[in-house]
């Protein structure tokens, strides 16, 4: 199959999804938003920025800048930027990914989320007999659809356009018919990295007793790191030796700012972006994994987390619900609420029995519903559904 896909190169979850066609023997092309170098044997790649991704100062995903238009502390004002005048890019962008499109005249394109790589293929592709696949990612519907009118305009179109819908959890499937994609077409829900590899993401011979609480989610406009700093000194006030791991936060001002305010760096280290493997053996020593988070859809970090045997606090969501069951496999909090998240950490790390029993639970979740080889094997099928009924 001749697949081209539409996506942030630099990204460790597209390049998880691309590399699974690449060993199958696919040909595989890649449209990429933002300037990359691959390491993959892709038989063709072109750049073709949108909503200002050609900023020569953009970050990889996951790491840090400390200033400017991509700084943490900018993160508010640079998603407004994008979700005013972004979509005025597209226009523009479109016939550069049509033509590439015409080159590789591959069997399927596939587009990782909506704004801004779904918006971009879908102008590109409305009037081609190419298939297009959109996946959703976590705050496509929740947090930049509804933005702005331009936004809602883009998102509506972009699944009119789509013949098919990946989402990693039921709820953007619902959120999408809502926003006009049509109930006879096509749908798969599949984690966003295509599932966990449990070669390189699985648990301890047995569990952790150190106080120890990572946060892998790094700053992100809806991530309330605020709240998640400001709970470490209630912890801390009744369990003086738990410390605090902050994932892709070193030299992030914002947050050593937050540590010296409140007076807790001797417990929290601020760690720079890592591989797979080093965040799997952190899980590992890691007793909770904390993810405050606003808008989400199915965190690979947290799945991550869970094949490891961390014990997961979430942010009280709906999709979060799929995968945690309060009181069971974890814990949910309102994000905003530091005391709240507070309790629920030390309630974590006070109930060893409490965490053994979600160790088990998780364990069997992530086997039955994240393991990426199943998960890959079923987005397969799907593509062959989709390539066969445009055919047909």
């Amino acid at each position: 199959m001749r697949i081209l896909f539409v996506a942030d190169g630099r990204s460790p979850i597209a390049l998880n999804w691309l590399r699974y066609w690449l060993e199958r023997g696919d040909e595989v092309f890649l449209a990429s938003t933002f300037a990359c170098k691959i390491d993959l044997p892709l038989a063709g790649l072109r750049i073709v920025p949108v909503a200002f991704s050609g900023t020569k100062s953009a970050p990889r995903p996951g790491s840090v800048k400390k200033g400017g238009l991509w700084g943490a502390r900018s993160l508010g004002l640079r998603t407004v930027i994008r979700q005013l005048l972004g979509p005025l890019t597209i226009p523009r962008a479109a016939p550069a990914l049509r033509r590439f499109v015409e080159e590789a005249q591959p069997d399927l394109v596939h587009a990782l989320r909506i704004p801004y790589e779904g918006m971009l293929a879908a102008d590109a592709l409305a009037a081609s007999p190419i298939p297009l696949l959109i996946s959703v990612w976590g705050n496509d519907f929740t947090l930049h659809a509804p933005a702005t009118p331009l936004m809602r305009h883009y998102t509506t179109w972009a699944l009119h356009v789509a013949d098919a819908l990946h989402a990693d959890c039921q709820r953007d499937v619902r959120l999408a018919r809502e926003w006009g994609f049509a109930p006879e077409k096509p749908t798969l829900v599949t984690p966003g990295n295509g599932g966990i590899r449990t070669d390189l993401f699985y648990p301890p011979q047995a569990l952790q007793s150190e106080p120890l609480v990572i946060n892998p989610r790094g700053f992100r406009a809806y991530v309330r790191n605020d709240t998640f700093f400001k709970a470490i000194p209630l912890v801390l006030a009744a369990k003086p030796e738990a410390r605090f791991l902050c994932a892709s936060m070193a030299g992030e001002s914002q947050a050593e700012k937050w540590i010296r305010d409140l007076g807790i760096g001797s417990a929290v280290e601020l760690l720079a972006p890592m591989p797979h493997a080093e965040m799997a053996d952190l899980f590992r020593r890691a007793s909770l994994v904390v993810s405050p988070a606003i808008h989400d859809g199915t965190p690979n970090s947290l799945l991550e987390a869970l094949a490891c045997g961390c014990f997961p606090i979430a942010g009280d969501l709906e999709s979060i619900r799929e995968w945690i069951t309060p009181e069971v496999n974890g814990l949910l909090v309102d994000p905003g609420d530091p005391a709240a998240l507070a309790a629920a950490i030390l309630r974590g790390l006070n109930d060893p029995a409490l965490r053994q029993r979600a160790a088990q639970a998780n364990a069997k979740i992530i086997a039955e519903r994240a393991e990426y080889n199943a998960n890959m094997q079923k987005a397969a099928g799907f593509y062959k559904t989709i390539t066969d009924s445009k055919v047909c």
